[in-house]
């Protein structure tokens, strides 16, 4: 259903953690969990302290992309910060779906920092029974 795309995740991950904080052209991964639920694949993302209004999902063709930023709380001018260890910045994934999925019908819920998609499985990729002839009304020929 879903096609990997970072093949060296766990070296991206290292790299996020000693480059900063991401930006727009160098966004961080977002971690994602991925499964069959019945007629739909359901894609589960950790997005904590973003707020719904700062996600951007979009999709092309069969390419699903997701963006999300997480901006730095306000600070009154006598607030002085102490330790900052929550990433900020800007989350970003790209995910190439299969033929077999319906993204005209994709459904976003964000809820306690879980953005959850799912996507319905086209009808002509759900299993199906496959009947056999009798073959008493066959022919053979030979050439």
């Amino acid at each position: 259903m879903l096609m990997r795309t970072v093949p060296f995740r766990e070296l991206d991950r290292l790299e996020q953690q000693l480059m900063g904080p991401g930006t727009w052209s160098r966004p961080w991964a977002m971690p994602m969990d991925a499964y069959r639920e019945g007629d739909e694949l359901v894609m589960v993302f950790d997005l904590p302290g973003v707020t719904a209004d700062a996600i951007d999902i979009d999709v092309e063709r069969n390419r699903l992309s997701i963006r999300a930023e997480r901006r730095p709380v306000a600070e009154a001018d006598d607030v002085q910060t102490e330790l900052s260890e929550r990433p900020l910045g800007v989350f970003s994934r790209q995910i190439v779906l299969a033929d077999t999925l319906d993204t005209e019908r994709i459904q976003a819920d964000y809820d306690a920092g879980v953005l959850t998609l799912r996507v319905p499985i086209v009808e002509r990729a759900k299993p199906r029974k496959i009947s056999i002839g009798a073959g008493s009304g066959r022919k053979e020929t030979s050439g």
